[in-house]
């Protein structure tokens, strides 16, 4: 039997949340936010879905043509609603994949920890708040340029 196999997977006690007075990054806090990450998949997947559901059953049967041009402007917002989701689940996979090679949680600018109330907020930050604002700064004034 392999290691992997025989891994027991984390239980998380009712009600956890990360605390700063743990060891950061220890298997409750990796386990809690794989969950988050997961979860919020599932949700952007399934709204997506619905999505799909109600485009394919609303065709353009709108016979005036303001009421036809208001529903496909809906569906466009819709649509472009649905591809900043898509890349969400990406950002999403990137961070389950962090997790699943202990670099969750650390800054890949600085390797500095991030805070446990920034990626509760956003845990599919990659960077801290600091790191954030710096790389954010350089932007504009290179935008600027």
């Amino acid at each position: 039997m392999t290691e992997t196999m025989t891994a027991t997977a984390t239980v998380l006690p009712e009600g956890y949340q990360p605390s700063p007075d743990e060891e950061f990054m220890n298997d409750l806090q990796l386990e809690y936010f794989r969950r988050k990450l997961e979860g919020w998949k599932k949700d952007i997947q399934r709204e997506s879905a619905e999505t799909l559901q109600n485009l394919q059953q609303d065709n353009l049967r709108e016979p005036d043509i303001a009421d036809r041009a208001s529903s496909e402007t809906d569906w466009s917002v819709e649509l472009r609603t649905r591809d900043r989701q898509r890349k969400l689940v990406s950002k999403i996979d990137a961070a389950l994949r962090r997790i699943e090679n202990g670099e969750y949680g650390y800054c890949e600018v600085t390797g500095e920890p991030i805070s446990l109330r920034r990626l509760d907020a956003r845990p599919i930050a990659t960077m801290t708040i600091e790191a954030q604002e710096a790389h954010e700064r350089a932007e504009k004034v290179h935008r600027d340029d």
